[in-house]
């Protein structure tokens, strides 16, 4: 078992979060069930599944939930781009929020990395 409150980019994920959950509350309201809904489930599944992954034993276990929340990350980054698109984000925010998810991305590449993930592949 991991600890997971002491990843770094568990920590930054939780933040990322939080950021979208704030920004789209300002979203118009007939995109709740549509945008709304697809970006928050995109980011709050990246801090969920890094967790979720921590709690097993095995690298490889652990490594197929963190492709799991890279997988979220870029989801995230492509709603963000569909949101800059309608123009329900500032450009300031439209810039800054991909860059977060690209930086959170790049974690989990490392992480993965570290725990032996070569194309799909880790230490047992």
């Amino acid at each position: 078992m991991h600890k997971y409150r002491e990843l770094k980019v568990r920590q930054r994920a939780m933040t990322f979060t939080i950021v979208i959950y704030r920004e789209s509350k300002t979203w118009p309201s007939e995109e709740r069930f549509g945008l709304v809904s697809q970006i928050r489930r995109a980011a709050y599944s990246i801090p969920l599944n890094i967790s979720e992954g921590a709690g097993n034993d095995s690298f490889k276990e652990f490594c197929r939930f963190l492709e799991m929340a890279l997988r979220s990350a870029y989801e995230g980054m492509t709603a963000i781009d569909i949101a800059r698109g309608l123009e329900f984000l500032s450009n300031e925010r439209a810039d800054a929020l991909p860059k977060e998810a690209d930086e959170i991305a790049a974690m989990l590449v490392g992480l993965m990395k570290s725990l032996g993930w070569k194309s799909g592949t880790a230490k047992k």
